[in-house]
C-alpha cells in the first residue's frame, strides 16, 4: 500500500475507534490499541508493516517525555519529594519485584528478564490513569494527589529504566560510544537548555512567525533526542533532560502548545502500531494464561497501591478507588519490550505476551473503575470528593503585561495571590523577569495557548493587553467557551466599550477615562473652583457620560444615532450643571 493509503487507513481507524471509546469510556489509548488490531496482519491485514511504523512512531513517545519534563517543575518536584519517593517509590519497589519474583519462581524465567518484566508491567499508564481521575473528579483531592505521585514517580523512573535495559544489553548488540561521551553529550544538554535555548527562542519569536516557532520547538526535542541516540544514550532520555531545563522557561506553554499536536499524532500512530504488533494467536493459543496473567497484573498491583494508600491514611473507598484506577500496565511497557527486543535482554515471544497483557489489562480498568462506582453509588454514598480545587493553583489569568496590566500584577503579587500572565513581547518578559515576575511567552487570543495555560482553572481574566482586535477576540474566545470566568477587559475608548458590550462583557476599564477626570478636577481647582465644586463637577460628568456608553452599548447604535445622541447629552449635561449650580436637588 502507498504512503498516503496507509496514512488515510491509519486516520480512518483513529477516527473511528476513538470517539467510539471515549464515549463508552474505555479511553482513547484502549481506541488506538484495537484500531491497531482490526487494520494489522492479525485481522484485516491492511497494513503489514507494523515493525517500521513502530520506530516511526516512536517519535510520539519522545515528544510524551519532552511535555512530561515540561510538566516536571524542579520546585515542584521537590516540594512533592517525600510524596514521590515514600508512595511512588514504594509503589514501583513492590510492584516490581513481587511481578519479578513471580515471572522468576512461576514461569521460569531468567533473572534478567524477569526483572526487565517486573519494571515494564508495574509501570502504570499515566495518560490513562489521570484522565480516569479527572472524570471522576478524585485528581486534585488527597488521595488523586497520592496517585498522581505514583504516576509522577512512574514517569522519572522511565528514564532509568530505559538506561538499566541497556546496561543488561548482550553482546549480539553493537558496542556503543566509550562512557565518557555519553557523559559529555548529558553536560552539554544541561549547558544549552540552561544558557543558549531561552535566547534562540527570544530571536526567534523577534523575527520568526508561528511556522518558525513550531519548527524550531520540534528541532529542540528531536536534535536533544538524536545527540542523547548518537553518545549511546536514549532520545527519550535526551527531550525528556531537555523538558526538565525548559520546565522553568518563559516559552513553556508555547512549547508544550507547538509540541502537543505532534506528541498526540504520533503517540496515537505509536498506540495503533503496538495494536497492530500484538499477537492475537497467543490469545487463542494460550487464552488462560493470557488472561489470567492480565488479570493477575489488576489484582496484584491494585492491591499494592491500596494498601499503600492505607499506610498513608486514606480511607478505604478513596485508595479502593485509585488502586483500580492505576492498576493497569502502561504504555511505557510498550517502550521498554520493544527496546529489551532491541537489546536481546528478552525473547519476542516473551515481549509478545507481555504487551498483550498489558492491553488487556487497559481493557479491564476502566469497566472495573465504572463497577466500583456503580457499587459504591447504590449504596446511596455521597462521591468520596467533589472536586476541591486547589488553592494553590492560580485563579486569575493576566493577558498582557505592558505598563496597564503590571499594576494588577505587582497589587497580586504584594498580596501573595498566585496568577498566571502572558505576554507576547519577549522583550517585556526578560525586563519583567528581572523584577522576579513570571510571564509566560505566548498569544493570549490563541484558544489553544489559553487552555496550555491552564484557563480553565481560572476564575477571573484581567485583558490587559492594547490591541482592541486582540483584545475583544481573547473575550469572545473566553465568553464563548469558559463562560464561568469572570472577564475584567481593557477599553481603549468607547468603540471598546460596546464591541464588549455585544459579546456580553460589561465589566471593564476605560483606559483614559479615570486620568481624564484627575486631570479636569485639577484644571478646574486650578480655574478657581474650590475642591468640593470641582469633585461634584466631575462626578457629575462621570456619571452622566458613563449612561451615555451604557445606552449606546445596549441599544447598539449606529454611527449617526451616536452622534444624535451625543448632542441630546450635551443638553442634559448642561441642564445637569445648571441645577447643580442653583443648588436643586438632582
Amino acid at each position: 500500500m502507498s504512503l498516503l493509503g496507509s496514512a488515510f487507513v491509519f486516520l480512518l481507524a483513529a477516527v473511528v475507534a476513538v470517539p467510539i471509546f471515549r464515549k463508552l469510556k474505555l479511553g482513547a489509548i484502549l481506541g488506538y490499541l484495537v484500531a491497531g488490531v482490526v487494520i494489522g496482519p492479525s485481522v484485516m491485514d491492511w497494513i503489514n508493516d507494523a515493525e517500521t511504523i513502530l520506530h516511526v512512531a516512536e517519535l510520539g513517545v519522545v515528544f510524551l517525555l519532552f511535555i512530561i519534563g515540561l510538566e516536571l517543575d524542579p520546585k515542584q518536584l521537590w516540594n512533592m519529594r517525600k510524596k514521590i519517593m515514600l508512595t511512588g517509590g514504594s509503589q514501583l519497589i513492590f510492584s516490581s519485584l513481587f511481578i519479578g519474583l513471580m515471572s522468576f519462581w512461576i514461569l521460569s524465567l531468567s533473572p534478567a528478564t524477569a526483572l526487565i518484566v517486573g519494571v515494564s508491567v508495574a509501570l502504570s499508564s499515566t495518560a490513562f490513569a489521570v484522565q480516569l481521575m479527572e472524570e471522576h473528579k478524585v485528581l486534585k483531592t488527597p488521595p488523586g494527589k497520592q496517585g498522581f505521585s505514583i504516576l509522577l514517580m512512574q514517569d522519572v523512573a522511565v528514564i532509568p529504566i530505559l538506561l538499566l535495559v541497556e546496561s543488561l544489553s548482550t553482546g549480539e548488540v553493537a558496542v556503543g560510544p566509550a562512557w565518557w561521551v555519553s557523559v559529555l553529550a548529558l553536560c552539554i544538554v544541561l549547558v544549552v537548555g540552561r544558557f543558549l535555548i531561552n535566547p534562540f527562542l527570544s530571536l526567534i519569536s523577534h523575527y520568526g512567525n508561528a511556522e518558525v516557532m513550531t519548527a524550531s520547538a520540534l528541532l529542540i526535542v528531536i536534535a536533544t533526542g538524536l545527540g542523547m541516540q548518537e553518545a549511546g544514550l536514549s532520545m527519550g532520555m535526551g527531550a525528556f533532560v531537555a523538558g526538565i531545563l525548559l520546565a522553568n522557561s518563559s516559552f513553556k506553554h508555547q512549547l508544550e502548545m507547538e509540541v502537543g499536536p505532534f506528541k498526540g499524532l504520533f503517540l496515537g500512530l505509536f498506540f495503533i502500531a503496538i495494536g497492530m504488533n500484538l499477537n492475537l494467536d497467543l490469545l487463542v493459543s494460550e487464552p488462560l494464561f493470557i488472561l489470567g496473567a492480565s488479570l493477575v497484573l489488576v489484582i496484584v498491583k491494585g492491591l499494592i497501591i491500596y494498601t499503600i494508600l492505607r499506610l498513608a491514611k486514606q480511607n478505604v473507598t478513596d485508595s479502593v478507588r485509585i488502586g483500580l484506577m492505576l492498576s493497569q500496565g502502561g504504555e511505557f511497557a510498550f517502550v521498554v519490550m520493544s527496546q529489551a527486543v532491541g537489546a536481546g535482554v528478552i525473547e519476542t515471544l516473551i515481549s509478545q505476551q507481555v504487551t498483550l497483557i498489558v492491553g488487556i489489562s487497559m481493557a479491564l480498568t476502566s469497566p472495573l473503575v465504572i463497577l466500583h462506582s456503580i457499587w459504591f453509588n447504590s449504596r446511596n454514598c455521597p462521591a468520596v470528593y467533589d472536586s476541591e480545587p486547589n488553592e494553590k493553583e492560580p485563579q486569575v489569568l493576566i493577558a498582557g503585561l505592558g505598563r496597564f496590566g503590571q499594576v494588577s500584577a505587582r497589587i497580586l503579587t504584594a498580596n501573595k495571590i498566585p496568577f498566571i500572565a502572558l505576554d507576547k513581547d519577549p522583550d517585556q518578559i526578560e525586563f519583567l523577569k528581572k523584577f522576579g515576575s513570571k510571564v509566560f511567552y505566548g498569544d493570549a487570543s490563541r484558544l489553544d495557548l489559553l487552555r496550555t495555560a491552564g484557563i480553565s482553572k481560572v476564575k477571573i481574566i484581567l485583558i490587559a493587553i492594547d490591541n482592541d482586535q486582540e483584545a475583544l477576540k481573547i473575550a469572545y474566545l473566553v465568553r464563548e467557551h469558559f463562560p464561568d470566568i469572570k472577564i475584567i477587559a481593557r477599553a481603549r475608548n468607547r468603540t471598546s466599550v460596546m464591541n464588549y458590550a455585544r459579546i456580553g462583557v460589561n465589566t471593564y476599564v476605560r483606559e483614559v477615562f479615570p486620568a481624564g477626570l484627575d486631570a479636569a478636577e485639577l484644571l478646574l481647582k486650578a480655574y478657581g473652583f474650590d475642591l468640593e465644586k470641582a469633585k461634584r463637577t466631575v462626578d457629575v460628568f462621570a456619571k452622566h457620560d458613563s449612561k451615555l456608553v451604557e445606552i449606546s452599548a445596549i441599544k447598539n447604535l449606529n454611527l449617526q444615532q451616536m452622534i444624535d445622541i451625543n448632542e441630546k447629552g450635551k443638553s442634559e449635561l448642561q441642564s445637569l450643571f445648571e441645577r447643580d449650580e442653583k443648588g436643586i436637588e438632582r
